[in-house]
């Protein structure tokens, strides 16, 4: 029996998004006025210290990262699952568009507040970092793309690459082997998967990869 014999039959589909599990982040940024957002998004990873987000040009969190450049990747773990999904649907911008109020966005002015959420301040940029969140990663934009559109007439999807200047953690997640590492095992990021959240399980296998130390790749 061949080896193609052995496979399963897929199917050919055609999804609107492919959302196969990312980390959700909750954005904070400031306007020209020092004006604060927070935004939930999970269209994000990480190269070494770089961080790229990926989001609609039509959001406030575009426009302030457009403005100035600065915010914080504050990165909240299973436990916070009801004040991260407190924020769906709601949008920093006072105008809201009517593609965005058709799917049930609202403008919301007060974020932390909606979500039970405490904001404190940065220390290298001025946007605030969420004070419940086990990880707070402050960062500036140093360098900006869009992605190709199939409509011309549509707002772009930008990528935006952010230099992590900061690493903030809590005392929980921190390995006790190292002082600049997490401990993986303690650490239990929030997930969004097709537009559901999901926390992480146990370690399933060592990798051959841990045998390189961490700082190889500093």
């Amino acid at each position: 029996m061949s080896t193609q014999q052995l496979l399963p039959d897929h199917y050919v589909i055609d999804p609107a998004i492919l959302y196969f599990g990312t980390p959700v982040a909750l954005l904070s940024t400031i306007d020209s006025a020092g004006e604060p957002n927070l935004a939930p998004m999970s269209s994000v990873f990480w190269f070494g210290k770089t961080a790229v987000l990926g989001m609609g040009g039509g959001s406030q969190t575009s426009a302030n990262l457009l403005a100035t450049g600065e915010c914080v990747i504050n990165l909240p773990s299973e436990e916070m699952v009801d004040a991260v999904d407190r924020l769906a649907l709601t949008t920093g911008r006072r105008v809201v568009s009517d593609r965005k109020r058709q799917a049930g966005y609202r403008y919301l002015q007060d974020k932390w507040g909606w979500a039970g959420l405490t904001a404190v301040a940065g220390e290298t940029v001025n946007a605030p970092r969420v004070a419940e969140c086990a990880v707070q990663l402050e960062g500036k934009v140093h360098a900006l793309s869009t992605m190709a559109k199939d409509d011309p007439a549509e707002r772009p999807t930008y990528l935006f690459q952010v230099r992590i200047d900061r690493v903030h953690v809590a005392p929980q997640i921190r390995s006790r082997s190292g002082v600049n590492r997490i401990d993986a095992d303690r650490w239990r990021p929030l997930i969004m998967s097709f537009q559901q959240f999901y926390g992480l399980g146990r370690r399933l296998h060592p990798s051959r990869l841990a045998t390189i130390d961490e700082e190889w790749y500093r």
